[in-house]
């Protein structure tokens, strides 16, 4: 496995199985690898939001939450706070290693 994937696949394990999307989910923890490996624990909340943009144009190109995630009302933007603490938790654990 390479350290993209390795990264991906220990956001996904730290994430609740009820918060995992049913299809093409590796792309998406990929995009979250990334964050995690460049802003580790300085990770937002809005660029957890643009990466799901990213994942979700590839999914369905017209959602209707793919916009600037200032637009989102608290209630969307709140729904990406497991996916930063996913993200967070395994950066904290990179430090570490």
């Amino acid at each position: 496995m390479n350290y993209i994937d390795r990264v991906a696949a220990m956001i996904e394990d730290t994430l609740d199985p009820s918060y995992r999307p049913d299809t093409h989910g590796a792309d998406l923890y990929r995009l979250y690898a990334i964050l995690a490996l460049g802003q580790g624990i300085n990770t937002r909340l809005a660029d957890v939001h643009n990466a799901w943009s990213v994942w979700m144009i590839t999914q369905n190109p017209e959602h209707p939450a793919i916009v600037p995630f200032d637009e989102l009302s608290e209630e969307k933007q709140s729904e990406d706070a497991p996916f930063l603490d996913a993200i967070r938790e395994v950066s904290s654990q990179l430090a570490h290693e």
